[in-house]
């Protein structure tokens, strides 16, 4: 057990903090996610969930500030001045420690807008791991997709230790000796540029870099990975490489490892793994305790070309980017399509089609509570969605209705009785638990029987009196089950799942939001809420709904989505029979 101090919490010199005052009372703008990770940070050393030990944490930031430098630009060879929110970064990474006194923090995810300095500032953390806080035989890694890459944050450790005072004085002592033909003292603190390595043989540390190969990656016990530029490692390489490295770890008491890039194109990679687990952690829709996501970017895309929604996507604006900078890219954007698609990935640190966690879980907790009792609604009118499924999946069929200025959510789902336990162990959800409760039908058996979607509907209006004045179905495999429908009465519209509900999923958004949405006890529903995500369009602007991966059921939240649709569509129409209010 490493020794904690103990010194205050929330004191003087807690960088932390002080981040977090500034982003409250505005003199900072922050995107919505580093506004939740600050929150998060306060409130777990508040209720000591873990602590903030200002020695280690000043202890680090003093140090770089101390004995790392700018190594290009008009900055070198000058002293690295870190900005407040890098401090609160470093701080987090260094101060924040768990009841043993060790790092709680071992992943680390900064994204952040080109020119901000994150290359530099990775190479300073990672010069203090080496050289200080990393323990004998500390091992440091430079890990990207190829040498050159990895060779851009290697080649700045090595530049800011030649430019250290404190190696120059060292090094000159050393020569002074062996100029003057005296026994030459000790010099194993002198860090050595090797042909394989940074190493210093008196602590027996290293900083390596290494190109992708995952296979030759098995047996590393780094002390610490700097993974450069995620948003690029494509393909299974990526993830596999991610995951040697993150796995090699295990036998260290406080591992880091580091990701930090830019957005960028790649689909399905380790960044896409990194930011669905991080913005689902930020939502407090996780169980993980040792992820420490900085998610630097805009928060509106139809902002995207906004100096002061920029901010959030540029931490170091005025400092490393400058506002005449975007400005001039803003303009050469606002020409074209293909230019403007970029700058949005680069400088607003929107990626490609890029998948966030879309409701706080405290939103969707809130919107729960007592069942809802279809008998409280009687001679009401409503409208409703479906989502069909496929063979092994869910159908869900919804009514949303309207009573004292609240939308009250019936959700009903339906499973293939041959599935279900293929069901429960593909998808880790206790189904027979939900047919128990009444929120789940067995129908059919290798196939949902949509006669019993259409009785469900059909029992609102016979046995409770309850009205759907509009369906919305998604489009596939729906066709007998829509004819039963409107055979029986029922008016019914197709809904294309895709970016066109934008408009849809927003108001759903808000309305869950002002608590003006009620689930009740679904809890079948409610998770598949969790389950949701938004996969932004850079080039459109807009949304559409996703799994947060693809083993997820979203089900219920399609169908939702369905009634909010044909509800909006036709509310010119039969909004004042929804109120019920006569």
């Amino acid at each position: 057990m490493r020794e904690r101090s103990n010194s205050g919490d929330m004191g003087k010199d807690n960088w932390i903090y002080a981040y977090y005052q500034k982003v409250k009372d505005n003199s900072i703008v922050v995107s919505r996610w580093v506004s939740l990770l600050l929150a998060y940070l306060i409130a777990g050393i508040e209720k000591k969930e873990f602590f903030y030990d200002n020695k280690k944490a000043n202890a680090a930031i003093d140090w770089i500030e101390s004995h790392c430098f700018h190594v290009e630009g008009p900055l070198a060879p000058g002293n690295l001045k870190l900005e407040l929110w890098q401090k609160a970064l470093i701080a987090s990474i260094f101060g924040i420690v768990d009841k043993n006194g060790y790092r709680q923090f071992r992943e680390v995810l900064l994204v952040v807008a080109r020119k901000n300095g994150k290359s530099l500032l990775a190479a300073a953390i990672e010069r203090y791991i080496w050289l200080v806080d990393g323990g004998f035989g500390a091992k440091v890694y430079n890990v990207a997709p190829k040498l050159d890459q990895a060779n851009i944050i290697y080649n700045s450790i090595w530049m800011m230790t030649t430019l250290d005072p404190a190696y120059q004085k060292l090094k000159g002592d050393l020569s002074e000796r062996d100029a003057h033909n005296k026994k030459v003292k000790d010099d194993s603190e002198l860090p050595r540029l090797r042909q394989s390595d940074l190493f210093v043989p008196a602590t027996n540390s290293t900083v390596k870099k290494v190109a992708f190969n995952y296979k030759s990656s098995d047996g590393y016990n780094p002390s610490a990975v700097i993974a450069d530029e995620v948003a690029a490692w494509a393909g299974d390489a990526g993830l596999k490489t991610y995951e040697v490295f993150k796995s090699g770890m295990g036998a260290r008491p406080e591992p880091l490892l580091l990701s930090c890039t830019t957005s960028g194109y790649v689909n399905d990679s380790i960044y896409d793994e990194l930011v669905n687990r991080a913005t689902r952690f930020l939502l407090g829709d996780s169980k993980e305790k040792r992820l420490l996501p900085f998610l630097y970017m805009i928060d509106d895309i139809e902002k995207w070309n906004d100096i002061n929604e920029l901010r959030k996507s540029n931490p170091n604006l005025g400092v490393s980017v400058t506002v005449d900078y975007l400005l001039e890219e803003i303009a050469v954007a606002e020409g074209s399509l293909s230019k403007k698609s970029e700058f949005i990935v680069k400088y607003c640190n929107l990626k490609q089609n890029s998948s966030l966690a879309w409701l706080p879980a405290q939103v969707v907790q809130t919107a729960s509570g007592d069942p809802l009792k279809l008998e409280d609604f009687r001679e009401c009118y409503c409208v409703g969605g479906i989502d069909l499924s496929q063979t092994r999946d869910l159908t869900a069929c919804n009514v949303i209705i309207e009573k004292n200025g609240e939308l009250n959510v019936f959700s009903h789902f339906f499973l293939p009785a041959e599935r279900l336990e293929e069901a429960e162990q593909r998808d880790g959800v206790p189904y027979r638990i939900f047919v128990q409760r009444g929120f789940l039908t067995l129908s059919g058996e290798n196939f949902v029987d949509y006669h019993d979607c259409f009785d469900w509907f059909r029992k609102l209006v016979e046995e409770y009196e309850i009205y759907p004045l509009q369906i919305g179905y998604d489009r596939y495999s729906a066709q007998y089950l829509i004819q039963d429908l409107e055979g029986y009465g029922f008016h019914c519209d197709d809904v294309y799942q895709g970016d066109n509900l934008w408009g849809v999923i927003q108001e759903t958004q808000g309305l869950l939001e002002d608590k003006k949405i009620r689930i009740g006890d679904n809890d079948l529903l409610k998770s598949h809420l969790l389950n949701s995500a938004v996969k932004m369009s850079v080039e459109r602007g807009r949304g559409k709904l996703v799994k947060l991966n693809p083993k997820l059921r979203i089900d219920g939240t399609a169908a939702l989505l369905d009634a909010m649709t044909v509800r909006q569509k036709y509310y010119a129409e039969i909004g004042e029979q929804l109120k019920n209010e006569g």
